[in-house]
């Protein structure tokens, strides 16, 4: 049983009060505060010496009131059988009438209190359920009060809520609303239950009514070895299920190790395919890089032939001067050491196949040419306008030496049948020292006639250059490249 929670409401003394040692109690089930009834017409009978004596004790006590009408019940002792639910109401004869001056019996947990509303529920007449509405007893002070001790009283009124939940199976107290609950929830399980016993009743009387056939003493033989042949049997296909259950987990065993290395394997072959398809992605950006190189020729970049006006150019530097536009002997030189370093190049390409009886000799801004004679010229300058014999000589057979190679560049596409009108012709005729109508001697002639000699020499140069691209697929020796890089700087 749940102990007392709080204090309840309860009527005071005649001025009013309140009583903090009155005993309040809740219900058990909505936790409201319960109100004890019939204690000030109580206090108001108590003897003159007991209202002294024990009033402390006595006044307001749940046990001390005069009109606790309808406010407790008597359990009889065949109640306690009874389950869940409203308290049975108690026969008439479990209602002694009390003298005045009887003793009073010690409470054996006889009843329980209520409050007046829960208690409307039991003013029946006995010739309804057998139970009865007791009538309010004659008690005096000694009588309610064993051991004129308040907590006694206490101690009692707690003992009868022990006493009730026990026999009822209900914790006690209870208000009315919360019994009115319960024992709808009663009545709606005992309906299910008594439904469930005239079905079972049913059931009962159809087995009854039913037929048993009883086997003999043979038969039942006969009966347990056919069991006993079908147990035979269901052992023998559990021995058989458990043997192929041991063999389909080996086999399961197996598989899952196959599983693992195929899973392995797997990987290994999508990372195999990763890495050949990042090859092979390798490989395309590589014959990609190759077609453009293929189709770019170093010459054409390490030597780029144009020209400024008048005066032609190769990387950049001037071959030529002007009397307006004086250019430095130095850009000059390097110009001829980079058309020297270009023919001797494409030169040396056809060598033997090439006869190259003239020798360019690339020497950066300092290039020289060797005659058939063996008789080197210088191709650079500071020179004497007026007397420059061996710097004409010099140009005059770098002249002579780049007609040699068009020449047989022209033979060559005869060999390679190539048609005329694409074969290589240059667009200024060589003749000895002239190129087109202008010698290129610098001694005795204008500065304006040999600057256009020396760009018609770059024209018919590039000409050649062109040639020399669309018919081989040309890498330059590391010598000839450090020589254009040195002829650069």
């Amino acid at each position: 049983m749940k102990a007392p929670a709080a204090a309840a409401a309860a009527v005071g003394n005649r001025a009013g009060g309140v009583d903090p040692s009155i005993p309040r109690f809740k219900c058990q089930e909505c936790h409201r505060a319960l109100v004890v009834v019939g204690v000030d017409s109580f206090a108001d009978k108590l003897p003159a010496q007991a209202t002294s004596a024990h009033a402390s004790s006595v006044h307001g006590s749940i046990m001390g009131a005069s009109r606790m009408d309808n406010s407790y019940v008597v359990l009889s002792k065949q109640n306690k059988s009874h389950g869940h639910g409203i308290p049975p109401r108690p026969p008439s004869a479990a209602a002694p009438h009390i003298e005045p001056n009887q003793p009073t019996r010690a409470m054996e947990g006889s009843y329980i209190v209520l409050p007046p509303a829960a208690a409307s529920i039991y003013k029946t007449s006995t010739s309804e359920g057998g139970g009865a509405q007791l009538p309010p007893p004659s008690i005096n002070s000694s009588s309610l009060l064993p051991g004129n001790s308040f907590h006694s009283n206490v101690t009692v009124l707690k003992r009868a809520f022990e006493i009730a939940t026990s026999q009822t199976q209900v914790e006690q107290p209870m208000c009315l609303d919360c019994m009115r609950l319960l024992s709808d929830k009663m009545d709606k399980e005992i309906e299910d239950v008594n439904a469930d016993i005239k079905a079972y009743e049913v059931c009962l009387q159809h087995l009854e009514q039913e037929s048993h056939t009883v086997l003999s003493d043979a038969g039942f033989q006969k009966e347990k070895l056919k069991i006993e042949e079908e147990e035979k049997k269901l052992n023998a296909a559990i021995e058989e299920a458990e043997k192929q259950y041991s063999e389909i987990s080996s086999e399961m065993k197996d598989l899952e190790i196959k599983s693992k290395e195929f899973e392995e394997l797997e990987e290994r072959s999508l990372s195999t395919g990763e890495e050949r398809d990042a090859i092979l992605a390798k490989i395309e950006v590589s014959q990609v890089h190759l077609e453009l190189l293929k189709q770019t020729n170093v010459l054409n970049d390490a030597f780029y032939i144009s020209h400024d006006g008048v005066i032609g150019t190769i990387n950049n530097f001037r071959l030529g001067r002007l009397p307006n536009v004086q250019v430095e002997w130095d850009e000059i030189n390097a110009a001829w050491g980079q058309a020297a370093l270009l023919l001797h190049t494409m030169a040396q390409y056809f060598t033997p196949k090439f006869e190259y009886r003239i020798k360019i000799h690339p020497m950066g801004s300092y290039p020289r040419v060797t005659d058939i004679h063996k008789n080197t010229y210088e191709l650079f300058g500071p020179v004497n306008l007026f007397w420059s014999t061996r710097f004409d000589k010099a140009m005059t057979w770098f002249l002579t030496c780049l007609q040699d190679f068009a020449e047989f560049a022209i033979s060559l596409d005869k060999e390679n049948n190539v048609p005329p009108e694409k074969s290589l012709k240059l667009p200024y005729k060589i003749d000895g020292d002239k190129v087109g109508s202008h010698t290129i001697f610098l001694s005795f002639n204008k500065v304006e006639n040999w600057t256009k000699a020396l760009k018609y020499t770059l024209c018919n140069l590039k000409w050649v250059l062109y040639w020399f691209i669309g018919n081989t697929s040309f890498a330059p020796p590391s010598g000839s490249l450090c020589a254009a890089q040195s002829s650069k700087r």
